[in-house]
């Protein structure tokens, strides 16, 4: 079955800097996109970022670009998430989602049923 495992949350200071893992396991990674979601307390679950099967497109919401890097390792079924300079407003917990399937009709980050349990991430001095 599928499964999406989470790692690599924690407690930083604003300004610093965590790499977040997905590994993944159940079905063929390398024909997915793969997203990235958080929610924090008392607000939507929202994209983070996403990237296409093939490496060759990326989306990110506006409050991450230009401090937040997706990058994925089809021989490792690994989807990473580097996040610098981080600020307290990205403290939630941050979901692993398998996107669309390639050649599927549907955008690459259209959201799919599984997920992963979750890593927290808190940025606090």
């Amino acid at each position: 079955q599928v499964q999406l495992v989470e790692s690599g949350g924690g407690l930083v200071q604003p300004g610093g800097s965590l790499r977040l893992s997905c590994t993944a396991s159940g079905f063929t990674f390398s024909n997915y996109g793969m997203n990235w979601y958080r929610r924090a307390p008392g607000k939507e679950r929202e994209l983070v970022a996403a990237i296409s099967h093939s490496l060759g497109s990326t989306t990110y919401a506006d409050s991450v670009k230009c401090r937040f890097t997706i990058s994925r390792d089809n021989a490792k079924n690994t989807v990473l998430l580097q996040m610098n300079s981080l600020k307290p407003e990205d403290t939630a917990r941050y979901f692993c989602n398998r996107g669309s399937r390639t050649y599927s009709g549907s955008p690459y980050y259209t959201p799919s049923d599984f997920w992963g349990q979750g890593t927290q991430v808190t940025v606090s001095s």
